[in-house]
């Protein structure tokens, strides 16, 4: 959830901000470098929201302990994917599950240690891409994400497919992502964020560059039905979209979420699915 994600490019943002196709590797270059630089400045805003072990969906506020989006957690063995400073992971092993978390981001991977460190709560930690997880087929029973790893890869699809052959027949992929609509509006907390100004279904992606060109940071898009595509192009059945309603005394704005445009209009989306019990694994 990068402060500056989703921003649609307006006549006033700066040359380095724009919309344009990138390649897999740019994109995967740009975001580990990103994430690296950006990891102690995104813990210090956001850290205390997300807490030490908590698995916390989305900016919205709403909690896996309320939602129970996962299932049974006991004994379960659970990937969470682009889990940054892995406080879901540690969250999960709390409530009984085996969890394991991954994230492409060193940075990010070193706040994760010093969570274990500072709330007594271990999980494996594991660097690797999402787009060649290294794990056998069937490894896990859950895998999940809260804004990880699927809006910064270009393949997102692609993806999912890992997702899916790490998964175990009759498990279940939870993933959230910021809701495809918010893409029509600028990246503004207050009454600029309000008007539409930009094309859903523009697919190219949000890039901020160097004067190089070089991107230094890439987001994804794709519509409500792209997601869909997706999930059921890699196998799974969709059992839910989850959008959440900015809760009454919530007034914290994290970048372009905000009680005054979340009482409007969803910011998040989070998909159920599973995959079917009777697949091959």
């Amino acid at each position: 959830m990068h402060e500056n994600t989703l921003a649609e490019v307006a006549e006033d943002d700066p040359p380095g901000v724009l919309r344009r196709p990138v390649s897999d590797g740019e994109s995967r270059r740009a975001n580990r470098r990103w994430w690296d630089a950006d990891a102690d400045d995104y813990q210090a805003e956001h850290g205390a929201f997300l807490g030490q072990a908590d698995f916390v969906w989305c900016p919205e506020g709403l909690r896996e302990a309320d939602a129970r989006l996962l299932g049974e957690l006991a004994d379960r063995r659970v990937l969470e994917l682009g889990c940054g400073a892995a406080s879901a992971a540690r969250w999960l092993a709390t409530e009984g599950a085996r969890p394991v978390g991954l994230d492409l981001s060193a940075g990010m991977l070193r706040h994760a240690a010093l969570g274990a460190t500072t709330s007594g709560v271990r999980v494996p930690l594991v660097q690797a891409d999402a787009l060649a997880l290294p794990f056998r087929a069937a490894s896990f029973d859950i895998v999940c994400t809260a804004f990880g790893a699927i809006p910064f890869v270009a393949d997102s699809a692609a993806a999912l497919r890992e997702v899916y052959r790490v998964l175990r027949p009759g498990g279940r992929w939870v993933f959230s992502v910021t809701h495809p609509m918010r893409w029509i509006f600028l990246d503004d907390p207050g009454e600029g964020g309000l008007v539409a100004t930009h094309s859903y279904f523009d697919r190219r992606p949000y890039v901020e560059q160097d004067a190089t060109g070089t991107p230094s940071y890439v987001e994804q898009h794709r519509t409500l039905g792209d997601r869909i595509r997706e999930i059921v192009g890699a196998g799974f059945v969709l059992r839910d979209v989850v959008e959440p309603e900015w809760p009454a005394g919530h007034e914290q704005i994290w970048g372009q979420w905000s009680p005054l445009r979340g009482r409007l209009f969803p910011g998040t989306a989070i998909f159920v699915c599973d995959k079917p019990a009777g697949t091959p694994a």
